[in-house]
Formats: C-alpha cells, sequence, structure tokens
C-alpha cells in the first residue's frame, strides 16, 4: 500500500485548513452583510417618512441643495 510521504500529508492538511478558514471568514461576511442590508432598509424608511414630511411642507416640485439646504422649486 502506498502512503504519502511527511511533507505531502502535510501540505494537503495546511491547504484543507486554509480552505476551511477562508470559507468560515465567507460565512462571516455574508452574515455581516444581510446585517448592513437590513439598516440600510431602516435607512431608507426612516428617509421615506421624513421625505413625505418635507414635501407636505415644501412641496413635491422641490429640489434642496444640499451644501446650503436652500428649498427652490424645480
Amino acid at each position: 500500500m502506498s502512503k504519502l510521504n511527511k511533507e505531502e500529508l502535510e501540505y494537503i492538511r495546511q491547504a484543507e485548513a486554509d480552505f476551511k478558514k477562508k470559507k468560515g471568514e465567507i460565512s462571516d461576511l455574508e452574515i455581516r452583510k444581510h446585517y448592513l442590508i437590513d439598516e440600510i432598509k431602516d435607512i431608507q424608511r426612516s428617509f421615506s417618512g421624513f421625505e413625505a414630511e418635507l414635501i407636505k411642507k415644501y412641496g413635491e416640485d422641490s429640489v434642496i441643495d444640499m451644501s446650503t439646504g436652500e428649498v427652490k422649486k424645480k
């Protein structure tokens, strides 16, 4: 029966360990990505409500200059 030499076996073990580690890192990133997506959705919901208030106050045809806060009509 054939058998791997010490260096071959060590190489395969290390490659397998590295592969598992990277898979775990990808899983962690995917979980983080989903948390960030949920946070973005919360920001969008909040902004939509605030935007509705601004539209009521300044009108649908208003444009806000983000650097000065000046509100103009389109």
